[in-house]
């Protein structure tokens, strides 16, 4: 797959198949409509393209930075590297983009610069200035520009029953096991090695601090979660803490990973930590030794919960 950063570089004259999206998540609904695009694409002789939208428009159009992503755009881009993808092509939403009209949309952007022949597009999808076209003014216009509309039915979408926002909301309630199923795959979390304290090797339990430069990624619930991730092509199992560390009266928020059987010097290194089981709610305990015997037993819990489902 080829990721273009900013779709003004695309110069291909490939005649392709195009979805439009956000995609965030790239959840069990948007894997469902990307590999029908990959598939309509191969049998039909065209390139498949995914038109997606960064920043994400709610934070352009309502000013709301509140707003959190499941991925970052580069999380998203490994996602659907991995589904068969010709093109992910990043538009930088902005003001005046939103200020396009929906035939320029068309006339602009997905005849001359994707030179689509076909767009599979959800029943319920709107674009152009204001959102005022859907998806039967974009067959209007597909008869007028020469391109095919292939419809994602209500049924298609009910089907899977998935949405973004049902994501993230089981994710900020702690509940890992649904927004898993419903991603189709573990929720990640990307960031850089960092020095911490030094607490968790005093106790036996030495944490990699994991910092996540994208301050619009979605953080889970505080807590503590059974983790993996792959460090120089080896996969390694942990456990990890999100949270401020009551106990020892810390107050921000500290992103902190405990690998079993693992010593090598991963500072400054950027890696990705997938979440596979949530062990407990992140508590104050009474004294330092409190808290350290429940780490004993949170990593017994974790290598049983790694035994029973990894090996």
């Amino acid at each position: 797959m080829q990721k273009v950063k900013k779709i003004e570089t695309y110069n291909s004259n490939s005649d392709t198949v195009v979805t439009i999206g956000t995609f965030d998540g790239v959840h069990v609904g948007h894997q469902k409509i990307i590999k029908r695009l990959v598939n309509t694409a191969k049998r039909e002789g065209l390139k498949s393209v995914i038109l997606t939208f960064f920043p994400h428009p709610r934070m352009v159009l309502q000013k709301d930075s509140s707003i959190k992503l499941i991925n970052t755009i580069d999380e998203r881009s490994k996602i659907m590297d991995d589904l068969g993808l010709d093109y992910l092509l990043v538009k930088k939403f902005t003001q005046a983009f939103s200020r396009l009209s929906a035939e320029d949309f068309v006339k602009n952007i997905l005849v001359d610069k994707l030179h689509a022949k076909k767009v599979i597009i959800g029943y319920d999808h709107r674009f152009g200035r204001n959102r005022n076209a859907d998806i039967n003014d974009l067959k209007v216009f597909g008869e007028s520009y020469g391109f095919e509309v292939e419809e994602i039915s209500v049924q298609d979408v009910d089907d899977v029953s998935v949405s973004s926002t049902k994501i993230r909301k089981a994710l900020l309630d702690g509940n890992i096991k649904k927004a898993n199923k419903y991603l189709g795959y573990p929720f990640m979390l990307t960031g850089k090695v960092v020095k911490g304290k030094g607490l968790g090797n005093q106790w036996g339990f030495p944490t990699a601090n994991i910092v996540i430069q994208e301050d619009y990624k979605l953080i889970p619930k505080h807590g503590s979660y059974v983790v993996n991730a792959s460090i120089d092509n080896n996969l390694v199992f942990g456990m990890m803490n999100i949270g401020t560390n009551p106990t020892v009266d810390g107050t921000s928020e500290s992103i902190e990973v405990h690998f079993f059987n693992f010593n090598k010097n991963i500072y400054n290194k950027t890696i990705q930590i997938n979440l596979l089981h949530r062990l407990r709610d992140e508590i104050k305990f009474e004294s330092v030794e409190a808290l350290k015997a429940q780490l004993l037993k949170d990593r017994d819990t974790s290598l049983n919960y790694v035994k029973a489902h990894f090996n």
